[in-house]
């Protein structure tokens, strides 16, 4: 629930000097000892109570935007109050299980919500000394991103998305399916860590039919009882979009470096979140950077993004991933350049996989995590998971290009062992890629890629060390 404790004060002063409201924003005249970032109280000519923030300071004058729209006030009525303090969640172990809107607020008919502590949702950073580098292995269920792209604890990582891709789809998958694995000296997984995981799941400016989406997928799972859902709906105010992630944010938070949870945060989609940045901007007559949107795009989203990560000394953890839509598929857009230079990493859908009914539609060429080899190995995945992943995106990528030449030769110009290659690409595609909505251990990830390995001669397979082939390789003519 957001809500502000109040600093001490001499007074309060109310303030009836409005000189101008402007789309969600109002401009207040003739102020003192106010503060940016400061929460407001606006009281409508009804007597209703509306929270809002302070954008801007300038002498005495200041411009606040308002969470619930300007609807119903006047330059004359309404009066302002100054809170003293910053926006805060009041937040608890109770919130797993809930559904909450961008505020914070419960929506699912349960009981309201008894605050453990009142946090502020802006966060605080981490001293970068006191980081601890992502080393340990999240299993995401997802072969494509546990196989060939390693999510590791503390990590951030984003979906590049298009307009009609089931990004929606694979981020409750992930929701549902992703949990911490332990390994034993072998490197063979051992299943779920001792230590508690939890999801927080953050909608925003999604409709009625996403919405309904992302509760029925999270009841009929498991997985409801250790997650917390924020939904900000597309006819929510735009200013509710600004203020999700950072609730969602702050709870996650809470759940790692106070109960020491393994926690993963999913925010979808951060492109409505830059298009209420934009229309804020563009309301407060900034200067517009790149493409309208405003020249502090890059520093507001790495406020948010850097808020993953682990600390020295607590066993808990934030791992992000972030889900955007790319406008006009474009991924030098703003959204996305700008995304790809703060976290470590993309994962990337593809059209053409999709239109070939290939789910989830993931194109792992131009995917990338940097803090793979953090997270793979002995006692972590498997001995035998670095070099395999090398040799699928070797072949894949031979695979790909070959493609290109029989559009232009035909297959029948082919040698042999080019078309060997070029249905070793089909069968990745099919069978690796496009497990649907199945949950796959990393053990059977990695066992799946020896299937796929099974019809290449040893002599092909240049990225593997002999020890593994040995071991693994059952050659299939």
């Amino acid at each position: 629930m957001l809500k502000t404790m109040p600093l001490p004060r001499l007074f309060t002063t109310e303030y009836r000097t409005l000189s101008q409201i402007r789309g969600p924003l109002i401009f207040v005249e003739r102020i003192a000892d106010v503060a940016y970032n400061e929460i407001v109280e606006i009281i409508a000519p009804d007597g209703d109570v509306r929270i809002g923030q302070v954008l801007e300071v300038d002498k005495q004058r200041c411009m606040v935007r308002i969470f619930l729209g300007t609807s119903g006030l006047d330059l004359e009525r309404t009066r302002i109050r100054f809170t003293g303090d910053v926006a805060r969640l009041g937040v608890s172990l109770s919130m797993l299980g809930r559904v909450l809107n961008g505020s914070g607020q419960p929506i699912d008919g349960g009981p309201p919500i008894i605050p453990e502590r009142s946090l502020d949702i802006n966060g605080l950073p981490i001293n970068p000394s006191m980081r601890t580098h992502p080393s340990e292995f999240i299993q995401t269920g997802v072969s494509a991103i546990d196989g060939l792209n390693t999510l590791t604890r503390g990590q951030k990582l984003p979906i590049f998305s298009g307009a009609g891709l089931p990004a929606n789809e694979l981020a409750a998958q992930i929701a549902s399916h992703a949990r911490v694995v332990g390994g034993n000296k072998t490197g063979e997984s051992e299943g779920e860590g001792s230590e508690p995981f939890a999801v927080v799941f953050a909608a925003i400016g999604i409709t009625q039919r996403e919405t309904s989406f992302f509760m029925d997928q999270f009841r009929a799972s498991d997985a409801m009882d250790r997650t917390v859902l924020f939904v900000n709906r597309a006819d929510d105010p735009s200013i509710e979009r600004l203020l999700t992630p950072r609730a969602a944010l702050t709870v996650a938070e809470y759940l790692a470096f106070t109960h020491h949870r393994h926690v993963l945060i999913i925010l979808t989609d951060m492109t409505n979140y830059c298009e209420a940045l934009r229309e804020i901007a563009a309301a407060s007559e900034e200067v517009p950077g790149r493409r309208g949107y405003p020249g502090y795009m890059y520093s507001d989203l790495a406020s948010l993004y850097e808020r993953s990560g682990r600390i020295h000394g607590n066993p808990g953890s934030v791992t992000q991933l972030v889900i955007l839509t790319m406008p006009d598929d474009d991924i030098t857009h703003p959204i996305p350049d700008l995304t790809g230079y703060i976290t470590e990493g993309q994962i990337v859908l593809s059209r053409d996989l999709h239109r070939k009914g290939i789910s989830p539609p993931i194109d792992v060429l131009p995917s990338l995590s940097r803090l793979m080899n953090e997270g793979i190995g002995t006692g972590k995945t498997r001995a035998d998971h670095r070099s395999v992943a090398d040799q699928l995106y070797a072949l894949y990528a031979e695979g790909r290009d070959l493609r290109r030449l029989v559009a232009i030769i035909g297959e029948a110009a082919l040698s042999s062992e080019d078309r060997r290659v070029l249905n070793f690409a089909r069968r990745f595609e099919e069978i690796f890629i496009g497990q649907g909505v199945v949950n796959r251990e990393i053990v059977e990830t990695l066992d799946q890629a020896w299937e796929l390995l099974s019809p290449m001669p040893v002599e092909l397979l240049k990225r593997i060390p002999k020890e593994f082939t040995e071991q693994y390789h059952k050659h299939k003519t």
